[in-house]
């Protein structure tokens, strides 16, 4: 059985914020934009829905879901978040159309991050966290509920539409 230290405490803007796992603690860049996002300063001590996208997929019509899901648990303290990813070829060819198919044709507000490995030994400290908890994405538009703590709760598949009762239950568990 392998053990996975998933507490720290980090330091910022001189206030400490226990809680908060290693995974989550690394800059990422927004997508289409030069910022820079850590997600332990994002959403210390907040539960997350990790989601891996792509913007021509036959589940990229799931933004719209994912955005409802985002303004229907944001003042419970859920962050949702979206990992671009052309790991399945299925992303734009630059980040301007990708962030047009999120932000124009879907109308995301939650944070998106510019196209990153999700699978494989190239994968993103997160992604590298969660599957070792769960498993790796197998397609786009995997969902990750990860409690206040970093722990994954519930991992669902792509074909999990975010209206499912299932998703919504596990969503709810961790508010």
């Amino acid at each position: 059985m392998r053990a996975i230290v998933l507490s720290t405490v980090l330091f910022f803007g001189g206030a400490a914020v226990a809680g908060c796992p290693e995974y989550l603690n690394h800059d990422l860049r927004k997508l289409h934009s030069q910022e820079l996002i850590n997600l332990c300063e994002m959403s210390p001590g907040q539960p997350l829905l990790i989601v891996n996208t792509a913007s021509h997929c036959g589940y990229t019509k799931q933004f719209k879901g994912l955005q409802e899901l985002n303004d229907q648990y944001r003042d419970q303290g859920l962050r949702v978040v979206g990992f671009a990813s052309d790991d399945f070829r299925q992303e734009a060819n630059n980040e301007e159309e990708a962030a047009n198919v999120c932000y124009v044709n879907y109308g995301v507000t939650f944070t998106m991050f510019a196209p990153t490995h999700v699978r494989g030994d190239d994968a993103n400290p997160v992604f590298r966290e969660l599957a070792i908890q769960t498993e790796a994405p197998s397609w786009n538009f995997n969902k990750y509920v990860v409690d206040s703590t970093g722990k994954v709760v519930m991992h669902f598949d792509s074909s999990t539409s975010p209206d499912s009762p299932a998703l919504k239950k596990a969503i709810e568990s961790v508010l």
